[in-house]
Formats: structure tokens, C-alpha cells, sequence
């Protein structure tokens, strides 16, 4: 056969799970039409030699909601290998959206994802339906899509500024099913949700999806079941689920795959993830489909002092991460506000914070210092930092910012 491409002396790594094996790859018309020891005439012939050739990778969390608006080939991904993205994860879409409520929507995706308003002010918002939404990714798109339907999109688009309120109507429950399923027959994925409960909007309020009840997000389910299609992503998932069994009940009641944030080992809880994995092998021998994410590397924040997610929720913190810079800068100088900052943070450490660990200061370091006089800090622990800033003061000094396992950039 002559081929139009052909790929040789490649190390090739098929997707079936088997072991790798050294051969050629054929391509005829854009699709692979033979794998082995091929000979033949070819338009094009690339010598693979050293190299894995292998199928793109699927990135399956990914948050390219607005990005692929000006970039369609979604970077980074590519570059990672990643041939197919999918977002919409964790609740968070920019569809389906109301005329003249674009911006509200978008600052729930700015503010969990840390994706500044002035990007998401640029977004030609086009559409209205998820189904708009994925024509218009459809004209300019380099890389496969997998596009969720965000549930915090939907309760906003249903019930709008109601929607940070407990207790959706029946009627109201019905709109959000009929908007699901408009958007499945239009192509969507699936449906995303969220238990995460260090998900606030830039107010301070937790997004949409964390306001509704399990009978709400078991409604919307149930349109995946019905239609016998889709997959369920939930944000947050490894709290209800080893709570009460809600992401295992929500697989079993669709019959839909429920694929959920995360198992992990994380500091605040060594030894959870122990009963998590117990939890999973019997889930799987059940045959229910309820699988948790996990990440292969060690998973870290990078911030600085102008977002830092992970003291949301603490009463003295919260007020201080929501204001201007300037504003900041004079809480964190205030000895007073330092001292509560230093009670909730240190003293009490709260065992429900999102990422925060009992020691949190073993697990912070600082990355980028900017100011000359910082840079002895650069890859050290907050711990050590405060460990030699006690032993030449005599007295233990306080950071006024803390993230468990994460990144800092201190000035």
C-alpha cells in the first residue's frame, strides 16, 4: 500500500494497555491503516527513532473555557501531549448565559480559577446555550473538545441573582433538567457539579452549584440517565463521598460514569487516602462506575499575596483576600489584625480550610523573592524562614499568608 504518511522505528505505545513495541505506523486518508514492520511507498516519511509515537493524550481537567475563544489549540495542552481537552469541569462554564449577565457569570470562573477579570472582560459572548456556545468553538477549534455543562452556569441561568440561595422549586428543578438536556442533544459532554466548598464568588459567597441539595443535583442526573449518555464530573467529590456515599449513589442511580476530584495524600490527613482507596475497590467490585481523579506528581499552589486562595472562609482572612492591594497591605501591617490572622491561621488551625495543613509553614516556600534583601529566602520553608528570623531576633516572627503544599512569591 502506498501511504501518505508513514512513521518508522518509532517506539509505539497503542492506548490498548499493552507493553510497547518497536514498529511503523501507516496513515492513509488521515486515519491509521496499518501498524508493524511496514514497507511501501510513502508521500512522506518521518524516521521516529528514539522517540514514542503514541495517541494524544486526554487532558481531563482543564478549565480553557474562555481561552479557547482566541486560542484553539488550547495551549499549553498540545504541547504537553495532550490532543483532547475537556472543560467545564467543577461546575464552571461560560454557557448556558443570559443577555446582559455575562460578567456574573464569568467572575465564578475568575475567582475559583484565579483567572483575572480583565481576561475574561475580553470574551465575545455570542451565545446564549451551551449549543451556541459549541457552534462557536466549532469554526476555530485545533484540538478535540470535550465541553461539560456547568451546573453553577445553569442554576444562574435558571434562577438568577436566587441563584446563591437554598431550595430550587420543582418548577425551577425542571427548567435546569430541560436546560441539560438541550445541551446534551446539542453535544455536550456531560454535566459537571461541585461539593467544593472553597469555591467562592469575588464577594465571598459560595458559587451556585454549592447552594443546591442532593435532590437537585440528582434531578439533573437523572436527564443523563435518561438520555442513556454523558459522563458526571464533581468538583469536591472526595468529601461527600467518604462522608455518605454521595458520588457512588449518583453513578449508581444514573448508570452514568461519575469521575471525581480526588484521591490524594495530603498532609492535613495522611492516612485518608487508606480509606478512600478501600472505598474505590468496593465501589468497582459493586460494577458502579465512580471513579476518583488522581494526580501522578506532587500537586502545589503558586501565588502571591494578591491571590491566595487557600485562607477563604476564615472570618479574619477572608474580608482582607477580597479587597484592593493597597487595603491588604495595611491589614497586613496592622500588629492587631496580625494577631488574629496568627489565631486562625496558626493556633486554631482549622481542620475544614481547603488545603491547609496543621503545619502549614513546613509545606509554603517562597519561590520568586523580588527585593534584593529577600533573596537569602528563595527555596526555603516558611518554617525555616521563621526558624533564623527567630534566632537572630530571639523572638518568633509571624507570615501574614500561608497555603498548604503550595508556592509563594514573597517581596
Amino acid at each position: 500500500m502506498a501511504y501518505d504518511l508513514l512513521i518508522k522505528n518509532g517506539l509505539i505505545v497503542d492506548g490498548s494497555g499493552m507493553p510497547a513495541f518497536r514498529g511503523d505506523v501507516g496513515i492513509k486518508d488521515g486515519k491509521i491503516v496499518d501498524i508493524g514492520k511496514l514497507g511501501g511507498a510513502a508521500a512522506c516519511t518521518i524516521d521516529a527513532e528514539g522517540r514514542a509515537v503514541a495517541p494524544g493524550f486526554i487532558d481531563n481537567h482543564c478549565h480553557y473555557d474562555a481561552q479557547v475563544t482566541w486560542d484553539p489549540l488550547c495551549t499549553f495542552s498540545p504541547e504537553h501531549g495532550a490532543t483532547t481537552v475537556i472543560f467545564g469541569n467543577c461546575s464552571l462554564s461560560l454557557a448556558p448565559v443570559r443577555k446582559g449577565s455575562e460578567e456574573r457569570l464569568a467572575e465564578f470562573l475568575s475567582y475559583v480559577e484565579a483567572i483575572p477579570m480583565e481576561v475574561l472582560r475580553t470574551v465575545d459572548f455570542d451565545w446564549e446555550t451551551t449549543g451556541q456556545y459549541m457552534d462557536r468553538l466549532d469554526k476555530c477549534l485545533g484540538i478535540n473538545v470535550g465541553n461539560l455543562i456547568g451546573h453553577t452556569a445553569v442554576r444562574h441561568y435558571v434562577m438568577g441573582d436566587e441563584c446563591q440561595k437554598p431550595g430550587a422549586s420543582d418548577n425551577q428543578i425542571k427548567a435546569m433538567q430541560d436546560v441539560v438536556r438541550d445541551g446534551m442533544k446539542a453535544g455536550a459532554l456531560g454535566l459537571s457539579v461541585s461539593r467544593e466548598k472553597g469555591h467562592y464568588d469575588p464577594q465571598g459567597v459560595h458559587i451556585p452549584a454549592l447552594w443546591a441539595d442532593e435532590k437537585e443535583i440528582f434531578a439533573l442526573g437523572d436527564v443523563l440517565r435518561e438520555m442513556s449518555t454523558g459522563t458526571i464530573q464533581a468538583g469536591g467529590g472526595q468529601y461527600v463521598e467518604l462522608k455518605d456515599g454521595m458520588i457512588r449513589r449518583l453513578a449508581e442511580a444514573t448508570g452514568r460514569t461519575v469521575v471525581y476530584n480526588s484521591l490524594s495524600q495530603t498532609m492535613r490527613k495522611p492516612d485518608e487516602w487508606k480509606t478512600h482507596m478501600a472505598r474505590v475497590e468496593e465501589t468497582a467490585a459493586l460494577g458502579i462506575r465512580a471513579y476518583p481523579m488522581c494526580s501522578p506528581n506532587r500537586v502545589t499552589q503558586d501565588f502571591t499575596m494578591k491571590n491566595c486562595q487557600v485562607f477563604r472562609g476564615l472570618p479574619a482572612w477572608h474580608p482582607i483576600l477580597l479587597s484592593s492591594d493597597e487595603e491588604k497591605m495595611r491589614a497586613y501591617a496592622d500588629p492587631e489584625i496580625r494577631a488574629k490572622l496568627h489565631e486562625e491561621a496558626v493556633v486554631n488551625k482549622p481542620e475544614t480550610t481547603v488545603g491547609f495543613s496543621k503545619t502549614w509553614w513546613n509545606y509554603m516556600w517562597v519561590n520568586e523573592p523580588v527585593l534584593e534583601k529577600n533573596k537569602w529566602m528563595q527555596f526555603k520553608s516558611i518554617g525555616q524562614i521563621a526558624a533564623r528570623t527567630y534566632n537572630s531576633t530571639g523572638a518568633m516572627a509571624t507570615s501574614p499568608s500561608s497555603s498548604a503544599n503550595g508556592c509563594a512569591r514573597s517581596r
